[in-house]
């Protein structure tokens, strides 16, 4: 049950504010997973997000980038690569080393995933009034300040 936004939570300490923000978080994920529609886990969403993101890479980078032991990320990839998400070339500067890469499918994936969760929540952030909206992009501000502070 959603309790209103009284003067007294707006004023909580930043553990209840952590609480709050921690619980909402894990909500929306879960729900813009569903919008995803795509099929597959968020693990296997990530790592091609990863590749998408950082090119061609090897398994042991893939598992860094993803901190997952080599081992479940071999079976990620090769199931991913069953589907026809990702392909395995040998790498142009050592034969011996194998380099994933995102195929066409997997980026049209990613991008219509994407599309689907942004439409989803635009159409419900198009219900806020005006006020709301900017109170939200004021809070997006504050959020990434809390993300790209050094850690003590």
């Amino acid at each position: 049950m959603n309790m209103p936004i009284t003067a007294t939570r707006k004023t909580a300490d930043a553990a209840a504010i952590a609480g709050r923000l921690r619980l909402s978080v894990t909500r929306l994920s879960r729900v813009l997973r569903r919008q995803a529609e795509t099929g597959l886990t968020a693990s296997q969403l990530s790592a091609l997000a990863t590749v998408e993101h950082h090119g061609a890479m090897t398994l042991g980078a893939l598992a860094e980038h993803e901190r997952v032991a080599p081992p479940s990320v071999t079976k990620l990839v090769h199931k991913l690569e069953g589907v026809g998400l990702l392909s395995r070339a040998a790498s142009p500067d050592d034969g011996r080393v194998a380099l994933v890469s995102l195929t066409a499918d997997g980026r049209e994936l990613l991008a219509e995933s994407r599309q689907r969760k942004n439409e989803w929540l635009a159409e419900r952030l198009s219900r806020l009034s005006s006020e709301e909206r900017a109170r939200l992009a004021d809070a997006l501000d504050v959020l990434d300040t809390v993300l790209t502070q050094e850690q003590p």
